[in-house]
């Protein structure tokens, strides 16, 4: 169910030396645990070792960018995954935390330390946020898992 082929990605034995990390929200945890659980599979799937494989979960979306700097300052790791799910409701919160997220990650991956993936679902309702963590269109988790180690081997 991937877009990506396998000439996409590197040998097993290239990925089995390498560390990723996912920061992920425990806010809407349905949702994110989810994601987070399709991006551990995916790095497995491809050689990835378990024990290469760090979760840091933070109470909510906006603490993704707090995670993920952090992590890429103590620790060496190929890529990190930020994974969230903020979910539209009758005030501008949506609106505050997600451009909070987007401007955190995009500054984190300005200064080219570690690629910083964007998994953060950013939806009207809770079932776009169920069709897109595992439902009808896939698991972003997976996708952002693929991009990880795509962006961790230019």
């Amino acid at each position: 169910m991937s877009k990506y082929n396998a000439d996409q990605i590197p040998s097993a034995d290239v990925l089995s030396r390498q560390r990723y990390a996912i920061v992920v929200a425990d806010w809407n945890s349905e949702i994110t645990y989810s994601m987070a659980q399709g991006a551990i599979e995916t790095f497995i799937k491809h050689g990835v070792a378990e024990d290469n494989i760090d979760v840091l979960h933070v109470p909510g979306t906006v603490e993704l960018t707090f995670g993920a700097a952090r992590i890429t300052k103590e620790e060496r790791v190929d890529a990190v995954i930020v994974i969230g799910c903020v979910i539209q409701g009758d005030t501008p919160h949506f609106d505050y935390v997600c451009q909070s997220v987007t401007q955190g990650v995009a500054l984190l991956n300005a200064q080219g330390k570690v690629p910083v993936i964007f998994s953060v679902l950013t939806v009207l309702n809770k079932q776009q946020a169920l069709d897109r963590c595992g439902g009808k269109l896939g698991n972003k988790g997976i996708e952002g898992a693929y991009t990880a180690i795509r962006m961790a081997n230019l």
